[in-house]
């Protein structure tokens, strides 16, 4: 797996001095949950070859991974998960991976869902990314042949903020072969579909 940095646990400080010793290196890097204020620090001809996202908070340093086989499909609930989404997504094409995003699909309005399931269906893996009572996980994994990935968000009311109802519902899903993540893990959950169509390439290489 590539090497990343999680920057928003870190300082002002410590996240500068990491990605000054990374620029001296070559390959690249993979900055995730970068603040603004860690990503105004860092020098100007630093910061001039990050490609920085500020929706899903991720920056590559010296570009992406080489393509690799596979489609994933990242399926989310409702715009307030857009943000967990995207940071799959983005770590999903910094390991060379083709993806699709598909954001407010939620349970609430399952025809939104239907109008798109021929091209949830057309992925490798789908990754369901759900707050509240994340039954979408559960609807996704009903309707899917392929490996569903769950990321529980944060997101919700009362006992559903911060994402305990949603990771105990996707634990408890009836869905067969459910694979959870931790709470807001969209970084995990990309790393866990690109470790499984690693196996592609394997394949092929046999």
């Amino acid at each position: 797996m590539p090497e990343a940095v999680l920057c928003g646990t870190k300082s002002v400080e410590q996240v500068v001095a990491i990605v000054d010793e990374l620029a001296a290196t070559d390959g690249p890097r993979l900055l995730t949950r970068l603040t603004a204020e860690q990503l105004d620090a860092l020098a100007p001809d630093i910061a001039s070859r990050l490609d920085d996202d500020r929706h899903s908070r991720t920056a590559f340093l010296n570009g992406t991974l080489p393509e690799r086989r596979g489609v994933v499909v990242v399926v989310a609930a409702g715009t307030s998960d857009a943000g967990v989404a995207a940071e799959a997504a983005r770590t999903l094409e910094f390991s060379g991976v083709h993806c699709r995003t598909i954001v407010d699909v939620g349970v609430a309005g399952l025809w939104r869902l239907e109008e798109r399931l021929d091209d949830i269906r057309a992925a490798d893996i789908v990754i369901a990314v759900a707050g509240m009572d994340a039954a979408l996980v559960s609807v996704v994994g009903g309707l899917v042949a392929a490996p569903v990935i769950a990321v529980p968000t944060s997101v919700g009311y009362g006992v559903a903020a911060g994402g305990t109802a949603a990771l105990h519902s996707s634990l408890a899903s009836c869905a067969q072969g459910i694979a959870v993540v931790n709470i807001d893990n969209g970084f995990g959950a990309a790393c866990a579909a690109v470790r499984t169509l690693s196996l592609l390439d394997r394949s092929t290489a046999r």
